[in-house]
């Protein structure tokens, strides 16, 4: 504790949930890696086509459409208790496709039903996470604690990525999925230890119905010009951005670059490495930082390196830009966060953030389009038309709401 108190970065531990939650998070980001990495590879595999792995990966965020369901579910019976609920069933599928695997009876299409039962229950995941830090830290260490919570899916993408595609090369599938199972079960233990007591916000409603929740936070959002601009740079990156450098990467590694598994691995852990420094660097020094401006211009710059990354053909080039690229998108992602937390209102929390994870559903939707683009027009030609259309855009929303979100004096870029 002594440590703790000495630096800044480690000032979010000084609270006891925290230290419980930062853990929990990273076991849980870590399974989640791991199992991308296995599955992803095994419908390309298997089926051959980049369309179908475009779908699989389409699938991990079907629940976005019912994130907001999650919110409100958290404001009523508290955060910490679902998030239990929500880890107790990634174990459960994880334990089902263990099963498959160490019985050599997993096919395409019992994993993609699978993938469909977590897709509607992991969207919701970083949603808990950021509400649980917000309503468990002060103010004044937001930012840091956005910050080193975001290092666990950062490090995880490092961790996961090798580690999953390592296990599979050695020991197969199987055993795999069994390390996937006990990062889960240690995940779901720590949780439980997490927000102990529910703490009632002024102002609100738990008996309220769930059709007016929803209007309720869908209202205050589109009534909020920062939050409305917000929502739509969320969708934007999530859209253009996340494609090319997520479950698009399965492809880049094996068609283009001629690689395997663990080729695989480095460049999803070169973009989580840039992302953790990034993370890191806020977490210490982020208090300084404008949060709207910085997160437009890391959204812009982020663009402009994914129009890069779709025209190089050399592996080691390829995943240098994919490290700076990493970086950068947590100067926008963070902040982004920060800012939906800081500015949102505490009875309408759980709402806003259900409704920020309807952003994600943007993902999906750039990946089912992705897929047909690139057997049509090559990753170069997709890879550019998304990068092009990310940085209109954010230029776009930047000069729409440049009074909320540039101009120094807004609340957006209060430090």
């Amino acid at each position: 504790m002594s440590v703790v108190a000495r630096a800044p970065g480690l000032a979010p531990f000084r609270v006891r949930s925290f230290r419980f939650q930062w853990p929990a998070d990273l076991l849980a980001s870590w399974a989640f890696e791991m199992e991308g990495v296995i599955l992803g590879w095994f419908v390309l595999v298997a089926t051959g086509s980049v369309l179908a792995l475009a779908a699989f990966g389409s699938l991990q965020f079907l629940g976005t459409l019912i994130s907001p369901l999650f919110g409100m579910a958290g404001d009523r019976f508290g955060n910490r208790n679902l998030l239990c609920l929500m880890r107790a069933a990634y174990l459960g599928v994880a334990a089902a496709l263990a099963g498959l695997f160490l019985a050599d009876a997993a096919e395409p299409w019992s994993v993609f039903a699978l993938a469909t039962v977590m897709g509607l229950v992991r969207p919701s995941d970083i949603t808990l996470r950021n509400l649980l830090v917000g309503e468990t830290m002060p103010a004044d260490v937001l930012m840091r604690a956005m910050g080193v919570s975001r290092t666990t899916a950062d490090s995880a993408r490092v961790v996961g990525a090798l580690s999953g595609a390592s296990l599979v090369a050695l020991l197969g599938s199987g055993p795999a999925y069994v390390a996937v199972c006990a990062c889960y079960a240690l995940s779901l233990a720590l949780t439980t230890q997490v927000g102990l007591r529910r703490v009632r916000v002024l102002g609100e409603r738990p008996r309220a119905s769930v059709l007016r929740g929803l209007r309720e936070g869908f209202s205050y959002v589109w009534a909020t010009p920062d939050m409305r601009a917000l929502m739509l740079l969320a969708f934007l990156v999530n859209f253009a951005a996340y494609p090319l450098v997520g479950s698009l990467l399965a492809y880049v590694a094996r068609d283009l670059y001629g690689l395997g598994q663990s080729g695989l691995g480095w460049l999803i852990a070169c973009f989580a490495g840039g992302a953790l420094c990034g993370s890191i660097l806020l977490s210490t020094h982020g208090a300084a930082l404008r949060p709207a401006r910085t997160m437009l211009l890391a959204a812009g710059v982020w663009f402009a390196l994914n129009l890069a990354f779709s025209w190089v053909r050399w592996a080691p080039l390829g995943e240098a830009i994919l490290f700076v690229a990493g970086f950068v998108q947590s100067f926008c992602m963070i902040p982004m966060a920060v800012l939906l937390l800081r500015g949102a209102a505490p009875a309408l929390r759980g709402r806003v953030m259900g409704v920020r994870m309807l952003a994600v559903y943007g993902l999906p939707l750039g990946l089912l389009l992705s897929g047909p683009m690139v057997e049509r027009l090559g990753f170069a030609a997709t890879g550019s038309l998304y990068s092009l259309v990310g940085i209109v855009c954010t230029l776009a929303i930047a000069l729409r709401w440049r009074h909320h979100l540039w101009g120094l004096q807004a609340a957006a870029n209060g430090r």
